[in-house]
């Protein structure tokens, strides 16, 4: 019986989704790793649920899953991402692939090569990760799960595979890459969008370096991935107040648009959780922005961890239920 209910509640979402171009999301790559560490999830009733059919059940129509090439306990590896793209094909939840190229967290402070390719050359550098993200997609693609997007690379504001793909030094290098990973997903997924993505939406400058080499280079995207943090923005001292992240990420992305004509998602932001009330405040006017003032340019909003509790304050979860920030996405969602 409750094999038949994901099977309607699935058909019957398919359908809502097909009629529509916004999105609303979460990065939930972390919830295997809960699960085996006994950790169980509720709603805001206190009734028990599965971090993706709790998602859902939050008006979400989409996953963002990560990918390592080798991780040493498994997590966001291979087998831990098919199982998690299953679970969102079970609920009729599009599937965003973030593929890091390494063994652990990549972003803009570390692009460790995987341990695998570290003696290898940039030719056999590009093949191996055409490989890695082949296997991965096929692997994925066998569950029936419902790809649209997939990130060649985790906010590579100075490139991946460093030093090999660093980009200040080697553009012509972290362009090849980026290519040959753009060339993988069409070979298993021919019509999902391939992101390139960076962080601090609220900083022209690191878009116009990266975009321009790329498209200097001749390397193919199709779409252009952001972060926006208002809290770490203004924790830097890059920005005085949320609203003025906001405010700098709309110019960026209307600029963005116009510069390179490429579609835009914002595929990571986030709040404090122990600030609920400006939370759900902040998440409203960040999708605000993507949905209503981006032209019609930015296609979703994804929210990075909303389950975490504890070791990350910017998750959207307190006592395993979901705080009043995850209601910006329920609100969205009902518009």
């Amino acid at each position: 019986m409750r094999k038949l209910l994901f099977i309607v509640v699935a058909l019957s979402w398919s359908a809502v989704m097909s009629a529509q171009t916004f999105w609303l999301g979460a990065d939930i790559s972390g919830t295997t790793q809960e699960e085996a560490h006994g950790r169980q999830f509720y709603n805001a009733a206190g009734q028990p649920r599965e971090n993706t059919a709790l998602m859902r059940e939050l008006g979400l129509n989409a996953v963002r899953l990560r990918v390592w090439v080798n991780p040493t306990d498994g997590f966001s590896g291979r087998d831990d991402v098919v199982l998690m793209a299953r679970r969102a094909c079970d609920w009729g939840m599009a599937v965003m692939i973030d593929f890091h190229y390494s063994d652990t967290w990549a972003d803009p402070g570390q692009q460790a090569i995987p341990a695998a390719w570290k003696e290898m050359g940039f030719e056999e550098m590009c093949k191996a990760l055409a490989e890695h993200t082949e296997s991965v997609l096929t692997a994925v693609k066998a569950t029936g799960a419902d790809v649209r997007w997939v990130q060649v690379g985790n906010e590579t504001t100075n490139g991946f595979l460093w030093p090999m793909g660093r980009a200040k030094d080697n553009m012509k290098q972290y362009a090849g890459l980026t290519d040959a990973g753009y060339a993988a997903v069409k070979k298993v997924f021919p019509k999902a969008e391939v992101i390139v993505h960076l962080d601090g939406a609220y900083d022209p400058h690191r878009y116009d370096f990266i975009f321009d080499g790329l498209r200097k280079h001749g390397a193919r995207f199709d779409m252009i991935g952001m972060s926006v943090y208002p809290y770490w923005d203004m924790r830097g001292k890059h920005t005085s107040s949320w609203q003025e992240t906001v405010t700098l990420a709309t110019a960026n992305m209307q600029r963005l648009w116009k510069k390179y004509g490429k579609p835009l998602m914002v595929v990571e932001t986030g709040a404090e959780a122990q600030k609920p009330d400006e939370g759900k405040q902040i998440i409203a006017a960040v999708i605000d922005m993507a949905k209503n003032h981006s032209g019609g340019h930015c296609h979703g909003v994804f929210y990075w961890a909303p389950e975490a509790q504890k070791h990350y304050r910017l998750g959207a979860f307190q006592n395993d239920r979901p705080t009043v920030i995850m209601d910006a996405f329920r609100e969205a969602s009902e518009q």
